[in-house]
This record gives C-alpha cells, sequence and structure tokens, in this order.
C-alpha cells in the first residue's frame, strides 16, 4: 500500500509546473474534474507542435501531441513506422487517433507526480521528450507534415521554449544529441 496520496495532484498544481517550466498554456479547459491544457512547443527543428497536457486527477497526467495531420499514404508503410518508433523511443508511444493523424503520448502516474517536489521535473522532462522526438524524426515526417514533403525556410527561428530545451536536454541525450551518421559499406 503506497502512503502517496493518489489524489495529491490539483489543476493548481500543474498550473504552477508550467509556470515554473516558463510554459504559458494557449487554451485551458475543466469538464467532468478532467483538466487541461494546450501549449504549442518548439523544438530545436521542429516549430509549433500543439501539446496538449491532460490531467485525471485520479489516475495520470498525459501529454501528448497531434504529430501530425492525418496520414494519406500507403497506411501500412507509415504504421510500421509508428510501431518501429515505439520500440525505439522508450516512455513515449505513438498511436493513431479517429481522424488518422499520428499521435505521440507521454503517461506520468499520479504516484509520481505526487511524490514531493517530482511535479514539474516530471512535466518538463515528458514535454522536453515530446519536442525533442519531434525533432528528431522531423526529416522522417516531412512528407506527412507539409505538402509535397518540401519544409518551410525557418532558420531565422528560434524556439519559444529555449529554456524548457535547455533545462532537460542533458537528460534525454538519446533525443537531443545528433544522429550519428550511418557508415556505408
Amino acid at each position: 500500500m503506497s502512503s502517496v496520496d493518489p489524489g495529491a495532484v490539483h489543476p493548481a498544481d500543474v498550473e504552477r509546473w508550467l509556470a515554473d517550466l516558463g510554459l504559458e498554456p494557449v487554451e485551458r479547459a475543466e469538464r467532468d474534474g478532467i483538466a487541461s491544457w494546450d501549449l504549442v512547443l518548439d523544438g530545436r527543428r521542429r516549430f509549433d507542435l500543439r501539446v496538449t497536457v491532460i490531467l485525471d486527477p485520479s489516475l495520470a497526467l498525459i501529454c501528448w501531441a497531434h504529430f501530425a495531420p492525418p496520414i494519406n499514404d500507403l497506411f501500412r508503410k507509415s504504421y510500421r513506422k509508428l510501431l518501429r518508433w515505439n520500440d525505439e523511443f522508450p516512455f513515449a508511444k505513438f498511436s493513431v487517433g479517429e481522424d488518422e493523424r499520428p499521435l505521440l503520448a507521454v503517461e506520468l502516474p499520479i504516484e509520481v507526480l505526487a511524490a514531493a517536489g517530482t511535479g514539474p521535473d516530471a512535466l518538463g522532462l515528458a514535454l522536453a521528450r515530446i519536442v525533442g522526438i519531434a525533432d528528431r524524426l522531423l526529416d522522417e515526417t516531412t512528407s506527412w507534415l507539409w505538402i509535397g514533403g518540401r519544409m518551410p525556410d525557418q532558420s531565422g527561428r528560434k524556439p519559444r521554449n529555449q529554456a524548457l530545451l535547455d533545462r532537460f536536454a542533458g537528460r534525454l541525450p538519446e533525443i537531443f544529441e545528433p544522429a550519428t551518421s550511418e557508415v556505408t559499406a
């Protein structure tokens, strides 16, 4: 039996954690005891990623992103990519929504969040994981994100949440370090 009160995380806690992380929601909603916050986050390469944080105080905090628009290529090929990425990126899961949009989610059990002092750190790490994965997979997903697979010039853009990236990149080196070039025989 756990000594942590599973109901110890409240919407006000998440509001405080987001402020601590320097993040300002673009929208907030609450219905039937479930609270949600919509954020627009930037990676170092992938910008304007909409992430929704959902708190069910009795269960978990879920961070999920509409990773891409609905997939309109051969679905089997895209589905294989999503399954492969589920293996490659621990603690994050890809799925497909009812509207055929790929989703990327990170779930945080209430017990983790309710432990003294871990909430803002756990939330920040989850959000950094999502934008880091989006950055890491940008080249593989350009055909999903832009018509004709042509990425617009973003050379002058700076991440709006640079402090979040700086704070957690060192704890996610497998995501944030540059990919090593594959040696061809």
